[in-house]
């Protein structure tokens, strides 16, 4: 049985259990202060944090999400295509650097979010107290995570780019599920739920909610869908069946947002500075280098790079379409 330790409040926990629960891996949810205790057994003490059966204690989302695949056959969550599998990867990724700007951005630069969440995140954390602990606990993670903000990136200057590109993915996103509920058949992959891990948030908290409910309010109720897919069944689509559209319109996103994003920081990187800035269609975007996507960046080209040239002639013309390839090579 594995553990998942993990938050409600967090986009890469709700992600996980998402994808154990669609492929019946049997789990216990944990969250509050045990989950703490499983941070101490990691390097990086981030959650979620799982507990294997054998004992051992794993994190990062993505390596979690890989093992589990060579671990457990059936309900696979990659494409057994290998274009596609590739494309499912980089609208995963998409979704976990670049979109949880969003979701960091709606929570903590409005006072209204700060309060409310802060509260819930707490509330959560202890699941008891008393309101003076709950309180305290808010008002101290408040600080925290406010103060990190220019860290992340989601600065007041830096979030007309992000809401306006969230909006765009909210937008394509809304179009699509009226009609079908995944993108790479009737079965869902791991560009799903990278997706739902961070828009998740986004419909809980108050003023994306708000947002979500007024403007895209069928992507508001997929979230609830992918929450717990465990009952769907599908197919992938066949090799030789065009991408529907939402997958253009997403890796479109990833070109014209993420590869500068990516590019960026590799390029700082190289030169021995701490900050980078990009401009998209006039709005401006800053932040201090990551040393983390430097690796998400080169894992992207490795797994490009590895693609057959079956597999390359058939993704490689909607990667030059979208923008996409210009970071990819």
């Amino acid at each position: 049985m594995y553990v998942i330790n993990g938050a409600l409040g967090s986009p890469y926990s709700m992600k996980m259990r998402a994808v154990m629960r669609y492929r019946r891996i049997a789990h216990i949810w944990n969250h509050g202060a045990l989950v703490r205790d499983a941070q101490a057994r990691v390097k990086a003490p981030v959650i979620p944090v799982i507990e294997y059966p054998d004992g051992s204690f794993h994190n990062d989302s993505t390596r979690l999400i890989y093992d589990l695949e060579a671990r457990h056959a059936g309900r696979s969550i990659v494409p057994p295509d290998p274009g596609t599998a590739f494309l499912a990867h980089l609208l995963e990724d998409f979704a976990d650097e670049w979109l949880t700007k969003a979701m960091f951005g709606y929570r903590w630069l409005e006072d209204v979010d700060q309060i409310q969440m802060s509260r819930w995140l707490a509330f959560d954390a202890f699941k008891g107290g008393g309101l003076q602990q709950i309180e305290s606990f808010a008002a101290t993670f408040r600080a925290r995570q406010v103060g990190r903000m220019a860290l992340v990136g989601c600065t007041r200057e830096n979030f007309a780019l992000i809401a306006q590109s969230t909006g765009r993915v909210l937008q394509a996103l809304e179009d699509h599920v009226v009609g079908a509920h995944c993108l790479f058949g009737t079965r869902p992959s791991l560009a799903e739920f990278g997706l739902y891990g961070q828009l998740s948030q986004l419909g809980v908290d108050p003023t994306a909610q708000a947002l979500m409910r007024a403007e895209y309010p069928f992507s508001f109720r997929w979230l609830a869908h992918i929450d717990d897919a465990s009952g769907v069944t599908g197919e992938w689509d066949s090799a030789d069946v065009p991408f529907k559209p939402v997958v253009e319109q997403l890796l479109a996103e990833a070109g014209r947002v993420y590869g500068p994003f990516l590019l960026a920081n590799e390029a700082a990187a190289a030169a021995g500075e701490s900050q980078f800035r990009i401009d998209v269609e006039g709005l401006p975007y800053s932040q201090g280098v990551f040393s983390y996507q430097r690796k998400c960046l080169a894992d992207l080209r490795a797994r490009h790079a590895a693609l057959d040239s079956g597999a390359r002639e058939r993704i490689d013309p909607v990667l030059v379409k979208t923008g996409c390839i210009g970071f990819l090579t």
